[in-house]
């Protein structure tokens, strides 16, 4: 039987590994220290595969397809998606390896606990959604993932409550099967920042500071209460925030914030956070 041993959350802003120094030294350092003892704790916990949940940024889905959830199934995965995305990013494009067996089983463990996500089987490649914070956190891309995407930059969007129950329902997927033992989950993305509108730069520190008191409560009501209007408060791209929201569900357990940097030379309220499941 498998076993969530641990979650880490982090945003994944382009400026994170793109331009970092145009940001202050001391929010530099202290995101980057935190960077470094996340990977410490993920390679402790020797995970055997990563279920990682993000966001896509029109990279492989759009208006007329942009599903609430979708789980992929392939063995290997290409990020960033092109040079040039490459180039901006500063990540040299390569090849992820995926655990196809294991997502294949999360989907239809979703579809039998009453969750309708798409189906990605092939073709998925990544942006700035998982390759920044893996460019951190895994720089040789040795652990294999499960890309999952949630729907977090156009309404209408899946509800806090239900984001949480559906990393509820990640943790009950790994839990039924036997391909893995030890699963991480990590999601990326927030957390308040705006995209391509005239407040991008701007940071909510009240919004990204009642998130994180609401992430490290354990509170499961806290992160389900969350409406999208109190979310649009913190711009179009705190939307995000629901990739923490269902890791927390997956970990059934407060993360801790290691680091919390409100930098606009990143355009974005920028966070790194990890947590390990209650003793039993």
């Amino acid at each position: 039987m498998g076993k969530i041993v641990g979650a880490f959350a982090a945003s994944h802003s382009p400026g994170i590994t793109g331009w970092p120094e145009r940001a202050e030294d001391a929010p530099r350092e202290a995101i980057q220290k935190a960077f470094r003892d996340a990977r410490e704790m993920l390679d402790r916990l020797r995970p055997d595969a990563i279920v990682a949940v993000s966001v896509e940024h029109f990279t492989n889905f759009n208006f007329g397809n942009l599903p609430a959830f979708a789980i992929t199934t392939a063995d290997s995965y290409l990020g960033p998606a092109t040079a040039e995305m490459g180039e901006f990013l500063k990540i040299e494009p390569h090849e992820y390896p995926g655990n196809g067996a294991l997502g294949r089983h999360i989907y239809e463990y979703a579809i039998s606990s009453e969750f309708d996500p798409a189906l990605v089987e092939g073709g998925m490649v990544f942006d700035e959604n998982f390759t920044v914070p893996l460019k951190h956190l895994d720089p040789e891309s040795k652990y294999p993932l499960v890309p999952i995407i949630v729907n977090g930059v156009n309404p209408p969007w899946p509800t806090a409550k239900r984001c949480y129950e559906f990393g509820e329902m990640i943790r009950a997927a790994v839990e039924a099967q036997t391909e893995v033992e030890r699963v991480v989950v990590l999601a990326t993305g927030g957390l308040s920042h705006w995209v391509g509108l005239p407040e991008s730069g701007q940071v909510n520190v009240e919004f990204d500071r009642d998130f994180i008191a609401r992430i490290e409560s354990g509170d499961p009501e806290q992160l389900k209460s969350y409406s999208p209007q109190e979310i649009d408060a913190a711009g179009n791209g705190a939307h995000e925030v629901r990739t923490w929201i269902a890791a927390a569900g997956a970990l059934g357990a407060p993360l801790s914030v290691l680091a919390y940097e409100p930098v606009p030379e990143w355009l974005t309220g920028t966070a790194v956070a990890a947590g390990e499941p209650r003793s039993s």
